[in-house]
């Protein structure tokens, strides 16, 4: 896949990743959607591949040539016992019937698509996101100034390069003559080993990953050679993983962005006068989502009906929206989308959040997962926050759980470390110790949290299950909330 970021563009077509957790089903919607004409596939998912066209095939004979991957040192399909269909091209074969004379095909216009990006919570109605070789060109160098990268970094892909493109970090570590270490499974142990191997340099990942390096084995968890950079995105970290990773010796940055901002679009930088904070506060302070990035014109918390700016006070609530060269050209088929989306000349995110008195902008939660609790808003990522805390917690989701008497209240969804225990009473008591009574949680449930590929947690399937379990009593919760 790091190849074809090349390839692909070089040969004036458009690159397409899609997410390897995708059943068949789900493929042949999206090759569809964007009428693929090749189709790549590493030999792991090459079943998945041929259902996706065997379905395509029962309405359509226009079906993309697939290109096969094999793993390397393997000689042929048939010595590595797979079966590929009729008319299947080999990978390296069709490498080797590359001419060394080809001329690059540029685009005759660097607002011309250079890839499609399916947003993570694709549905049968997918969004593809469209982005062009400027957008492209300007965020892969914001990545390199993002992550601080000096000439001939060494980079632990742990980010899925079919999300946002890796954060275009293909292109920028190419630009700074970097070295590429990639995992077919992501692991704490393939981590460390990767870094104490490879010098590892740098590293990304979503706070799932991050979660997994500080709960991993103290066999495993061993000291850092060196420091090692990681950027950190597509959830707010809880700011006790932020403290624990720099207590590894990993160097944490913050960033915030969407699929429709090639990943990354704000930054949390370090400021000097945060050296003399304790080392909670300095954690809660990164936990923030910055500013924009220098490929990124602006940012902003707006009243989204007004589209005025908030007050700059921490305090009053507003849409976090983008606007500049490193945010989409639009939803491939999808005008009404597109244009909903850019309803007022700014990328709406669907994101609230605040606006701190430095210009640093801080998300509350996101529209539709905001708890409002007897006319009191309530972050649920706020208060996911204080739960990761809790020496027992490995994670931590909250959603709205119907309530008869308050409207909704906080239901706390939490996987416990291995080998620890708690109750519901004392995740319960443990909020309220933190928190208003008001936010802590009236439910605590015990489970594993589904998550998409990307280290989202999947909150609608969360709130169905809180749905699914009805109102608390009144009298509970009028006792509850005292």
């Amino acid at each position: 896949m790091y190849e074809l970021h090349f390839g692909v563009p070089m040969s004036g077509a458009i690159l397409c990743t899609l997410n390897t957790r995708h059943d068949s089903a789900m493929v042949a919607l999206l090759l569809k959607h964007s009428e693929a004409k090749l189709l790549f596939v590493d030999y792991q998912f090459l079943d998945i591949a041929k259902g996706a066209l065997e379905i395509m095939g029962e309405s359509t004979t226009k079906l993309p040539i697939l290109v096969l991957i094999l793993e390397s040192g393997q000689a042929s399909p048939e010595t590595a016992n797979i079966s590929p269909p009729p008319g299947t091209l080999i990978y390296e074969d069709l490498i080797a019937k590359g001419s060394l004379e080809f001329k690059v095909r540029r685009p005759k216009d660097e607002c011309d698509p250079i890839s499609l990006n399916y947003t993570s919570g694709t549905t049968s109605s997918p969004k593809g996101v469209i982005y062009s070789h400027r957008g492209a060109y300007l965020n892969s160098l914001a990545t390199v100034l993002l992550n601080e990268m000096g000439s001939i970094p060494v980079y632990l892909w742990c980010v899925p390069m079919f999300h946002c493109n890796g954060w275009c970090l293909p292109w920028g570590i190419a630009a700074q003559g970097g070295t590429n270490v990639c995992l077919r499974n992501v692991t704490a142990e393939g981590i460390f080993d990767s870094i104490f191997r490879y010098k590892v340099t740098h590293t990304g990942g979503a706070p799932t990953v991050l979660n997994m390096i500080i709960n991993s084995p103290i066999e495993v968890r061993r000291p850092l050679p060196r420091k090692v950079s990681v950027m950190t995105g597509a959830a707010p970290p809880p700011p006790d993983v932020l403290f624990r990773m720099e207590e590894l010796g990993f160097v944490v940055t913050h960033s915030y962005g969407l699929t429709e901002t090639y990943g990354p679009g704000t930054i949390c930088s370090w400021k000097p006068e945060w050296d003399s904070l304790p080392r909670d506060k300095q954690a809660k302070l990164k936990a923030r989502q910055g500013v924009h990035h220098l490929g990124m014109e602006e940012v902003d918390i707006k009243d989204p009906v007004t589209m005025k700016s908030v007050p700059a006070d921490g305090k009053t609530m507003g849409e976090a929206m983008f606007r500049g060269n490193t945010v989409m050209n639009g939803y491939l088929k999808n005008l009404k989308a597109t244009q909903d989306a850019f309803e007022g000349g700014w990328l709406r995110t669907g994101d609230l959040g605040v606006k701190h008195p430095d210009g640093y902008i801080e998300l509350k939660d996101r529209s539709k997962d905001i708890i409002i609790s007897g006319g009191e808003n309530i972050s649920t990522i706020e208060l996911e926050g204080v739960i990761y805390g809790h020496p027992a917690v490995l994670e931590a989701a909250v959603v709205a759980r119907p309530d008869d008497y308050w409207g909704e209240t906080p239901c706390a969804f939490v996987k416990l470390k291995e080998g620890q225990s708690a109750t519901e009473e004392d995740i319960i008591q443990f909020c309220r110790n933190r928190l208003p009574h008001y936010m802590a949680p009236r439910t605590v449930v015990f489970s594993e949290l589904p998550k998409t590929s990307t280290g989202k947690t999947q909150k609608y399937i969360l709130r169905e299950k809180a749905k699914a379990m009805g109102s608390l009593s009144k009298s509970k919760n009028k006792i509850s909330r005292l």
